[in-house]
């Protein structure tokens, strides 16, 4: 047994690291908005890559456990809580059956993640369990979770929880007192740099168009979804008309259309796209958007390809720094939670954890 789905939530889906290969066939990558908290989410819980979370949009949603179970929750802070007790995040937590878990009130950030150890059991479509929600394929029936949906899990990856292990107990969850910190999300939304690289079509825009790129924020819009960002400021325009050919896109690419309002393409993109390019977000930044609500005010910052591929190595390096330090607390089963110790970010990167 897994869970059972009491309150639906605004958006719910089964999300994993996308499905890729099938973009000549028109069908989106799709996957997790923040690719960041996804990974995290499942080393915690001793998950592969790869494995189902539940993508979790903003509050109101909540599970019942019809069994006990190791979870991670990790991503924007949308309160969770057992019987109004806060679960901790950003560490594995162990739920005892018949509790419920409810996401109850946004703070930070604007999306969570739920892994549960072992992964949930769903069907693989197209080498994928992401949920396409425009296809209605993958995840739960290609759709949103609903209220009574049942979730089953594979096998725990992790032991059951004993009175030999020194674990804190608080009501019906344990937890362990070592976590990752969750600086990343102490997210301004009054205003977020961003920093992106030129598009290719940026030298076809004027150069006014240019410096209001940069010069000015821009407001994410209640239009947004996960297919795009479409942002409100200063209109950007071409120097001249012209028809583009349309040609492949990816996350983060900022296209404006005709009405001068760029739009940033997240995780249910297109595969093609005939707008111009102005911009390309720094793969690095793209779990930061990933986590700003509507009516939050991204301000772009331009870096060259040289800067993007330096703190992409970068975080790639500290990611697998993170994913080995959490396997190794996971083995130390007689120590966990004697050092009290948190997995902080560095500064520069803002999501690069900086061992304490």
């Amino acid at each position: 047994m897994g869970l059972t789905v009491i309150k639906s939530g605004l958006l719910v889906t089964l999300q994993d690291a996308g499905r890729y290969g099938y973009g000549r066939y028109g069908i989106s990558a799709g996957g997790v908005m923040d690719g960041f908290a996804y990974r995290v989410a499942n080393v915690l819980v001793g998950n592969e890559d790869g494995a189902a979370v539940l993508e979790i949009t903003w509050s109101g949603f909540a599970v019942e456990f019809q069994s006990d179970m190791w979870v991670a929750i990790t991503g924007g802070d949308m309160s969770p809580a057992i019987q109004d007790t806060r679960v901790p995040m950003w560490r594995p937590v162990y739920i005892k059956a018949g509790s419920v878990l409810s996401f109850q009130q946004r703070l930070s950030g604007c999306r969570a993640y739920l892994a549960v150890s072992g992964g949930f059991e769903v069907p693989m479509i197209m080498d994928s369990y992401s949920t396409y929600l425009r296809a209605e394929i993958g995840g739960y029936e290609g759709r949103p979770l609903q209220k009574g949906d049942v979730l089953n899990a594979h096998p725990s990856r992790l032991p059951r929880v004993s009175s030999g292990f020194p674990y804190d107990e608080a009501g019906t969850f344990f937890t362990v007192k070592w976590s990752v910190s969750a600086d990343l999300y102490s997210i301004n939304d009054q205003e977020t740099v961003v920093r992106v690289l030129r598009g290719r079509q940026y030298d076809d825009f004027d150069s006014s168009s240019k410096l209001a790129l940069f010069q000015n924020s821009f407001r994410i819009t209640p239009q947004s979804d996960r297919m795009g960002y479409r942002l409100s400021g200063p209109l950007l325009r071409l120097s001249q008309e012209k028809e583009y050919v349309s040609e492949p896109v990816s996350i983060g690419t900022v296209q404006v259309p005709a009405d001068g309002q760029p739009i940033v393409l997240m995780a249910d993109r297109q595969t093609l796209g005939g707008y111009p390019k102005i911009a390309q977000v720094a793969s690095v930044d793209v779990p930061l958007i990933a986590q700003l609500p509507p009516g939050g005010m991204i301000r772009f910052k331009e870096i060259t390809l040289a800067e993007a591929e330096r703190l992409y190595t970068d975080y790639i390096r500290e990611l697998r720094m993170t994913e080995a330090m959490i396997k190794l607390k996971l083995k130390e089963r007689a120590n966990i939670g004697s050092s009290g110790s948190e997995l902080r970010y560095g500064r520069e990167f803002r999501r690069l954890p900086n061992w304490q």
